[in-house]
Order: structure tokens, then sequence, then C-alpha cells
């Protein structure tokens, strides 16, 4: 059932990205397409930024038998699984369910997982276990599941698996609010709300440095059957984050700290709506350790500070399309830090 395709070169290649309209996805598709690769995207929606240049393969991956009528009969090169939907959530069984349908017409099948497949902790090799299948987070839950049942088919079905762990993602196009979250405040001229003791860590990945980490292991021969840690090397506090995304303002910040009780007596979550540090990044720490990355595809990710640089520029070109912000949550907390 699941006797591979083999494909030697990474260029001329028909690929499949499974989710690629949007950061992430986009610069993958872009990418591979410079390469003179075939590529088709799916998802859900009909219209898609890359005009006649790729094919569209339109389904709801949560719906099996959309994705068993739209890929049963379909042969791939390669497949980027590169898609999560937040609102219901994509579990291994919709991973799995996409696989068999496609019995084994590709040569690798490349998973976006996530460093938050650890579930927490610090410093994890790529051999660590992951999260357990009851983790009260339901990304976090996904994540580890669904590379436990990848490599359990690369172990008894031998099917061609890679999966790769990114931490926090930034760079130009992000669609969450992240570096922008920090960024339209400081050209506002406010303050910027430091939660806790600012100790926690944080991990950064540029988005070009893991498109380039796709690129390796769609060309790398023993890539297959392993899982890579794709990051920059060192994490950093939340305050030494602060500080970089200021720094590539030419901006000091003023900086208030609020315990975390008080936030979340107050509603803050760091998911929003009532957002007061970026979007998910106040967060328990999962940091992890990237030699493996360094040794097989010998990624070299850029500086934070270099990579923020660059992100801001583009930050600034696209700064007026952002709607008008509502700063009253955040005022509230800045009163009750200032009146403790």
């Amino acid at each position: 059932m699941f006797e591979s395709l083999a494909r030697s070169n990474s260029s001329g290649m028909r690929i499949l990205v499974i989710g690629g309209t949007q950061f992430v996805g986009r610069l993958l598709v872009e990418n591979l397409l410079k390469q003179k690769n075939d590529v088709t995207i799916l998802h859900r929606k009909q219209a898609h930024p890359f005009k006649k240049k790729i094919g569209n393969i339109v389904a709801d991956r949560n719906d099996p038998e959309q994705i068993k009528k739209v890929l049963a009969r379909e042969k791939f090169d390669v497949v980027f699984d590169n898609v999560y939907d937040w609102e219901r959530g994509t579990n291994a069984s919709q991973v799995e369910h996409t696989i068999k349908t496609m019995e084994g017409n590709f040569s690798k099948y490349i998973f976006m997982s996530s460093v938050a497949a650890y579930g927490d902790g610090l410093n994890h090799h790529e051999a660590d276990a992951l999260a357990p299948d009851d983790h009260p987070d339901a990304y976090v839950r996904n994540k580890a599941m669904s590379e436990r049942m990848l490599f359990r088919m690369f172990y008894r079905y031998h099917v061609p698996v890679i999966t790769l762990r990114p931490p926090f993602i930034y760079g130009p196009g992000n669609n969450y609010y992240r570096e922008a979250f920090f960024w339209d405040r400081l050209r506002a001229g406010r303050p910027l709300i430091l939660p806790g003791d600012g100790r926690r860590l944080m991990q950064f990945v540029h988005v070009a440095d893991l498109i380039l980490a796709c690129q390796k292991v769609l060309e790398h021969p023993q890539a297959v059957g392993n899982a890579f840690n794709v990051a920059n090397s060192r994490p950093l506090t939340q305050e030494e984050v602060v500080h970089a995304l200021a720094s590539a303002t030419g901006k000091k910040p003023e900086i208030i700290r609020v315990p975390r009780r008080q936030i979340a007596m107050a509603g803050g979550h760091p998911m929003g709506p009532q957002l007061y540090f970026g979007y998910y990044f106040d967060v328990a720490p999962i940091t992890m350790v990237t030699n493996k990355a360094q040794r097989m595809l010998k990624l070299k990710p850029r500086d934070f500070a270099t990579g923020l640089k660059e992100t801001y520029r583009w930050y600034l070109r696209n700064s007026v399309k952002r709607k008008r912000i509502d700063y009253s949550f955040e005022d509230s907390l800045l009163e009750l830090a200032q009146a403790v």
C-alpha cells in the first residue's frame, strides 16, 4: 500500500501543499515555484493569490469524504501538510486519512508540527517524549498525536514522513498579531506591558529560515523518518524580546511590569480578545535544542535582530491597512499597575 514514489532531485517535482495561502504556506509555495516545481494547493476557498501559476484543489480538511473525492487518484512527488484549523482543530485521524487516501503516492510527506508538540519544558531534543494524548490544550494534543501517528506509519508501513518543529515564527507577512502588536504601540508612543518578571523564555525562527528548512528536507536523502527542531539556537527572555522589537524601530521602550495574576483577574488572555502582550506570546515556555538541524541540514537561521529589522520594513509598508486599535483594556491594566 505504501510503496512510495521515488524522486531524486528537488526541482521539476509535482508538489501538493495542504494550506498554502497565508504566511508560511504562501512563502513556501512561492519558493517551490521559484525552484520550477509543479505546485498544487489544497484549501477551502476558490480564490488564492497565485492566479494560474498553480493547481487548485478545493476541499475541507475536516471532511473525510471531500478529501477522498479530490485526492484518491492524485499522485504527487511530495506533500507538504502545512495547515491547522484553529477553529475546529486538525487531528491525527484527519492527517492519517489524507495519507491513506493517497495510498503512498508520494516520496516524502512533510508535516509542519510545532515546538508545542513537546507540551512544556526546556531544552528539548527531537527524541524527547511528546505531550500525552490527554493534554488539556487541543493544539498541543493534536500536534503530538499527529506526530506519533506519522512515525508509527513510518516504522510499520514505511510511509516516508518528515516533521518540522518550529517555535514562534516571525517575519514579513505574519498574519498573527505579534510583532505588529508591539510596533503599533511603540509608534503611538504608548508604554508596553511586560507580564510578571519578564523572564519567561521564548524561541523564534524567521519564516524564510523555516522555508529554507522545508527546502533542505526536500533535498536531503536521509531526512525521511526524522523530526527537526527548526529555530534560532538561543532562546530569549520576554524582556529581551521587547527590547529587540523596540530596537528594530529605533525607539526606546517604556516598559510597565504587571503581575500575571492581576492581568488574569482583569480578564486578560494570551489569545485575546483582551490581549496584552502579542497573540499567544505569554504562554508557558517551551524551548528546544537545534543541533540536529544544524548538523544534518546545515541550517543557520539569521540573527533575530537582523530578521526583525527586515520585518519592520515590511510592517511600515503595510501598517496603513490596520484597523483602529482599542487600547482601553491595556489602559485599565496600566492604571492598576500605577495604583499599586
